[in-house]
């Protein structure tokens, strides 16, 4: 497997590991000190995050066989990324900032990692 393609599987594991653990705490934990309305939203946005994961880890299982699948899910990062932002600008940072700007960097680092190297790995496959 080239040096490329592994950073691709790497960041899909670690993506699937974060997904699997957020998702499994905010459907139990929920959102705290809320409306009805907003923690049915979250625990259900919880889901899809909690099934992003399963769909990393699939992919990184299978990354030799991927192809578009990985720009996806890393654009769906991105895009997680995106609305953080938007938020922040909207609302504020919540407290404590140093968690939540630590959430926010690999959200928007991490994606353009597996861009490149899933571009990197393709050109490699295509030319071996």
């Amino acid at each position: 497997m080239p040096a490329s393609q592994r950073v691709v599987q790497v960041c899909l594991f670690l993506l699937a590991a974060i997904g699997t653990f957020g998702g499994t705490l905010q459907i139990y934990l929920g959102q705290p000190d809320t409306t009805p309305r907003l923690d049915n939203v979250h625990r259900f946005m919880a889901g899809i995050y909690f099934g992003s994961a399963l769909i990393a880890l699939w992919a990184g299982a299978t990354v030799r066989r991927q192809g578009t699948l990985v720009f996806l899910i890393a654009l769906a990062v991105f895009l997680g990324a995106v609305g953080r932002l938007v938020s922040m600008s909207q609302v504020g940072l919540p407290d404590p900032p140093a968690v939540w700007l630590g959430y926010l960097l690999p959200e928007l680092v991490v994606p353009w990692i597996i861009v490149i190297a899933h571009t990197l790995a393709r050109r490699h496959s295509a030319t071996a």
